[in-house]
């Protein structure tokens, strides 16, 4: 119960986030949308009406709808600080005293990779948008909704965005000491072919160029987190046991090779006793 307390009380937290980012995005909705269509705009013009690429509004709600969807998509962006750290705080009180001092890390690396991944999915949205507008006949006349162009903004800007938290998940699992960098490196091969089967099955187009996109810098990314998985753990094998960081409830390690010797230099010394 005490967890679903806790559970509870970190939604609500990012729910209440959410919406006064939400606020926000409703308030600054005109430069919002200017930004976010952006790369619809930069498709071909030769199939659009008149020469002119705009979207089209279908419904009479279609209005109200595209105001809450673009206040949500800002809103999420904006509070990306606070819903993020409830996920690590959520997560932190079930570790030990010297890892949670990795929580003010995680949140100061993921908030920039999260925009990192929704700058580079608003960079390539674009590309994604003339492979597939550009395979129509010459003779028809591409009419995109506005909910439908929408869905596929919001799908891309948070799959590139989360999918830019995987690596940060890996150095944090490899930091509390559940990950090595062994079992990183061994999985190297089996990690690169996940990422591109991911990158094909997640990204909306599913062209191509956004498979790339979304796939190499992630890779890249991958590597960064096996780099310092690696200096983490030869600086935690050559640095010595400090006891006095321990909680009170963490058993501390072992050096059984010190053991083992403590044991057999007290067997010889009682051989020579013997004698």
């Amino acid at each position: 119960m005490d967890h679903l307390r806790e559970l509870r009380n970190r939604l609500i937290k990012a729910i209440l986030g959410l919406v006064a980012g939400a606020i926000i995005g409703w308030i600054f909705f005109g430069p919002i949308w200017d930004f976010i269509k952006q790369p619809y705009t930069r498709i071909p013009q030769e199939h659009c009406l008149g020469g002119k690429c705009d979207l089209v509004v279908h419904g009479i709600f279609d209005g109200f709808f595209v105001h809450l969807k673009v206040a949500l998509i800002a809103g999420a962006l904006i509070s990306s600080p606070i819903w993020l750290y409830q996920i690590w705080a959520f997560v932190a009180p079930g570790l030990y005293k010297r890892e949670r001092r990795w929580t003010y890390t995680f949140l100061c690396a993921a908030v920039p990779l999260f925009l990192l991944g929704g700058a580079l999915a608003y960079l390539t949205m674009d590309k994604g948008l003339k492979i597939f507008i550009g395979l129509a006949p010459g003779d028809t006349t591409v009419l995109v909704g506005v909910q439908d162009y929408l869905g596929y903004a919001q799908a891309m800007l948070f799959i590139f965005g989360l999918t830019f938290e995987l690596p940060l998940f890996v150095v944090m699992l490899n930091l509390v000491g559940v990950l090595t960098h062994q079992r990183i490196r061994k999985s190297r091969r089996l990690l690169i072919f996940g990422v591109f089967v991911f990158a094909a099955v997640a990204t909306p187009s599913q062209d191509p160029f956004t498979m790339l996109a979304l796939a190499l810098p992630t890779i890249v990314l991958f590597e960064f987190a096996e780099v310092i998985a690696f200096f983490h753990d030869r600086h935690k094998e050559r640095a010595p046991v400090m006891d006095d960081d321990l909680s009170d409830d963490e058993a501390s390690p072992l050096d059984l090779e010190a053991i083992d010797a403590e044991l057999e230099k007290g067997e010889l010394e009682k051989g020579d006793r013997t004698r």
